[in-house]
Protein backbone atom coordinates (compact mmCIF):
# COMPACT_ATOMS: atom_id res chain seq x y z
CA UNK A 1 0.00 0.00 0.00
CA UNK A 2 1.44 3.36 -1.19
CA UNK A 3 1.65 6.19 1.34
CA UNK A 4 -1.08 8.66 1.02
CA UNK A 5 -0.06 12.28 1.34
CA UNK A 6 -2.43 14.82 3.31
CA UNK A 7 -1.72 18.52 2.74
CA UNK A 8 -4.04 21.35 4.05
CA UNK A 9 -7.48 18.66 4.20
CA UNK A 10 -6.55 17.53 1.04
CA UNK A 11 -5.28 13.82 0.39
CA UNK A 12 -3.11 12.74 -2.44
CA UNK A 13 -1.98 9.09 -3.70
CA UNK A 14 0.97 9.99 -6.30
CA UNK A 15 3.62 12.23 -7.22
CA UNK A 16 1.47 12.49 -10.19
CA UNK A 17 -2.23 13.78 -8.80
CA UNK A 18 0.21 16.14 -6.68
CA UNK A 19 1.50 17.98 -9.64
CA UNK A 20 -1.70 18.12 -11.15
CA UNK A 21 -3.55 20.35 -8.69
CA UNK A 22 -4.14 23.52 -10.70
CA UNK A 23 -2.60 26.85 -9.59
CA UNK A 24 -5.74 28.61 -8.55
CA UNK A 25 -6.94 25.03 -6.55
CA UNK A 26 -3.33 25.67 -4.68
CA UNK A 27 -3.32 29.31 -4.11
CA UNK A 28 -6.52 29.18 -2.31
CA UNK A 29 -4.86 26.62 0.21
CA UNK A 30 -1.97 28.89 0.85
CA UNK A 31 -1.70 31.50 3.86
CA UNK A 32 -2.58 35.13 2.98
CA UNK A 33 1.31 35.82 2.20
CA UNK A 34 1.58 33.14 -0.30
CA UNK A 35 -1.99 33.83 -1.28
CA UNK A 36 -1.09 37.59 -2.40
CA UNK A 37 2.49 37.05 -3.58
CA UNK A 38 0.77 34.38 -6.67
CA UNK A 39 -2.29 37.15 -6.86
CA UNK A 40 0.25 39.46 -7.92
CA UNK A 41 2.34 37.03 -10.43
CA UNK A 42 5.79 35.84 -11.08
CA UNK A 43 8.52 38.07 -11.52
CA UNK A 44 10.55 37.88 -14.79
CA UNK A 45 13.10 35.72 -13.26
CA UNK A 46 10.51 33.10 -11.66
CA UNK A 47 8.87 32.88 -14.91
CA UNK A 48 12.00 31.93 -16.75
CA UNK A 49 12.91 29.21 -14.03
CA UNK A 50 9.16 27.75 -14.22
CA UNK A 51 9.94 27.80 -18.59
CA UNK A 52 12.86 25.73 -17.72
CA UNK A 53 11.61 23.53 -15.29
CA UNK A 54 8.19 22.55 -17.90
CA UNK A 55 10.35 22.19 -20.63
CA UNK A 56 13.23 19.38 -18.89
CA UNK A 57 11.53 18.76 -15.69
CA UNK A 58 14.22 15.92 -14.63
CA UNK A 59 17.07 18.35 -15.54
CA UNK A 60 18.81 19.87 -12.48
CA UNK A 61 18.10 23.47 -12.20
CA UNK A 62 19.78 26.51 -10.30
CA UNK A 63 17.95 29.48 -9.32
CA UNK A 64 19.18 32.58 -7.42
CA UNK A 65 15.36 33.37 -7.18
CA UNK A 66 15.23 31.87 -3.34
CA UNK A 67 11.75 34.13 -3.10
CA UNK A 68 9.97 31.68 -5.43
CA UNK A 69 6.76 29.87 -3.84
CA UNK A 70 7.20 25.84 -4.07
CA UNK A 71 4.28 25.12 -6.22
CA UNK A 72 2.77 21.40 -6.69
CA UNK A 73 4.22 21.25 -10.63
CA UNK A 74 8.08 21.85 -8.46
CA UNK A 75 7.55 18.59 -6.08
CA UNK A 76 9.75 15.90 -6.90
CA UNK A 77 12.93 17.92 -8.88
CA UNK A 78 16.27 18.97 -7.39
CA UNK A 79 17.20 22.17 -7.38
CA UNK A 80 20.30 24.04 -6.12
CA UNK A 81 19.70 26.94 -4.79
CA UNK A 82 21.91 29.83 -4.47
CA UNK A 83 23.37 30.60 -0.44
CA UNK A 84 25.13 33.73 -1.32
CA UNK A 85 28.49 31.71 -1.70
CA UNK A 86 27.42 28.60 -3.73
CA UNK A 87 24.40 26.28 -5.26
CA UNK A 88 22.83 24.12 -2.24
CA UNK A 89 21.31 20.77 -3.90
CA UNK A 90 17.78 20.90 -2.15
CA UNK A 91 15.23 17.90 -3.20
CA UNK A 92 12.23 19.29 -3.33
CA UNK A 93 9.51 17.12 -1.08
CA UNK A 94 5.55 17.45 -0.55
CA UNK A 95 5.44 18.78 2.65
CA UNK A 96 7.36 22.13 1.42
CA UNK A 97 4.58 23.41 -1.24
CA UNK A 98 3.61 26.59 -0.12
CA UNK A 99 7.11 27.47 1.44
CA UNK A 100 9.58 29.50 -0.23
CA UNK A 101 12.85 28.22 -1.41
CA UNK A 102 15.37 29.77 0.49
CA UNK A 103 13.56 29.03 3.16
CA UNK A 104 15.65 25.62 3.30
CA UNK A 105 18.73 26.84 2.29
CA UNK A 106 20.48 29.10 5.25
CA UNK A 107 22.97 31.45 3.67
CA UNK A 108 24.89 31.66 7.20
CA UNK A 109 26.52 28.38 8.67
CA UNK A 110 27.21 28.12 12.62
CA UNK A 111 31.21 29.76 13.81
CA UNK A 112 33.21 26.44 14.62
CA UNK A 113 36.52 28.30 16.62
CA UNK A 114 39.37 25.82 16.81
CA UNK A 115 43.06 26.26 16.72
CA UNK A 116 43.95 29.63 15.08
CA UNK A 117 43.98 29.24 10.90
CA UNK A 118 46.73 29.94 8.48
CA UNK A 119 47.89 33.24 8.57
CA UNK A 120 47.72 33.63 12.45
CA UNK A 121 50.42 36.28 14.23
CA UNK A 122 52.64 34.58 16.77
CA UNK A 123 50.36 35.87 19.50
CA UNK A 124 47.19 34.51 18.86
CA UNK A 125 49.02 31.42 18.46
CA UNK A 126 49.78 30.98 22.03
CA UNK A 127 47.33 28.69 23.94
CA UNK A 128 47.62 28.84 27.50
CA UNK A 129 48.22 25.77 29.29
CA UNK A 130 45.83 24.58 32.19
Amino acid sequence: MAKKFIWKGKEFGTLEEIRAIPLEEFTGLLTSRGRRSLKRGFSVVQKKLLEKIRANPKKFHRTKSRDMIIIPEMVGLRMGVYSGKEYVSLDIRPEMMGHRLGEFVPTRKPVKHSAPGFGATKSSKFVPLK
